[in-house]
């Protein structure tokens, strides 16, 4: 369930039987065809799926993130990675000081990943001991990996694995062919003058969509993912 669609008494209530939150967090960048939107979108939209039968609030997605090799591209926001921790810090903070003790960030945008590293100083700190957070970037999930290899391993950034009907854009022609794969570890090292050259519009290759029986079946085995570690991703009480 939505955080915005409680108000503070009913998750005080909440909090009276249950300390488990959800933090979407993802990115406002370009992803070729797709919504600039994509991995702020899908983040909220799969833990929301994965939170709704367990009954666990879903705070609203942190929309932007790290992502300066895309800076060149209009639309496409980034933020300081030292901002973004601080955030992020200010964020747990604040869930911990209200009473939740287990905390799933859910990530969408592999740039975020030094999200991770604060996570793992702040759960050092002094503080309740009964306080975690786990952090999981969705996208790359071992079930949603494998779930996509039955496809075609290529899984690229504003590819087919990230083309849902909730991530297409009105008015936008997707195209319908394959294209060559912009290796991880060489885009890694781009300046954004560099993969703006490279990328072109924007995708890191493979096919640009497929059929929606196939991506239906990649969507369900990420929420069962993100389900399976909000029920049995803590630590035993």
């Amino acid at each position: 369930m939505r955080l915005y669609d409680m108000n503070w008494m009913q998750v005080a209530a909440y909090l009276e039987h249950d300390d488990r939150v959800v933090v979407p967090i993802g990115s406002t960048e370009q992803h070729a065809y797709l919504s600039l939107g994509t991995d702020a979108i899908c983040a909220e939209q799969v833990s929301l799926d994965a939170a709704e039968p367990l009954g666990i609030p879903v705070l609203p997605v942190l929309p932007f993130g790290i992502a300066p090799y895309f800076a060149t591209y209009p639309g496409s926001i980034t933020i300081r990675v030292s901002s973004y921790i601080e955030i992020i810090r200010d964020i747990l903070d604040s869930l911990a000081g209200q009473g939740f003790r287990r905390i799933a960030v859910i990530n969408g945008h592999g740039g975020n990943a030094p999200a991770a590293n604060l996570i793992r100083d702040w759960i050092c700190e002094p503080r309740d001991p009964r306080v975690e957070v786990l952090f999981h970037t969705w996208c790359t999930g071992e079930k949603l990996v494998a779930a996509g290899n039955e496809f075609e391993t290529d899984q690229m950034h504003a590819g087919w694995v990230e083309n849902y009907p909730w991530t297409r854009v009105t008015g936008a022609e997707m195209p319908t062919g394959v294209k060559p794969v912009l290796p991880r570890e060489v885009a890694v090292n781009y300046t954004a003058a560099e993969m703006r050259a490279a990328a072109g519009d924007g995708s890191m290759g493979g096919s640009y969509q497929r059929p929606d029986k196939e991506i239906e079946k990649v969507w369900a085995a990420a929420v069962a993912e993100v389900r399976e570690l909000l029920e049995d991703g803590w630590l035993p009480s």
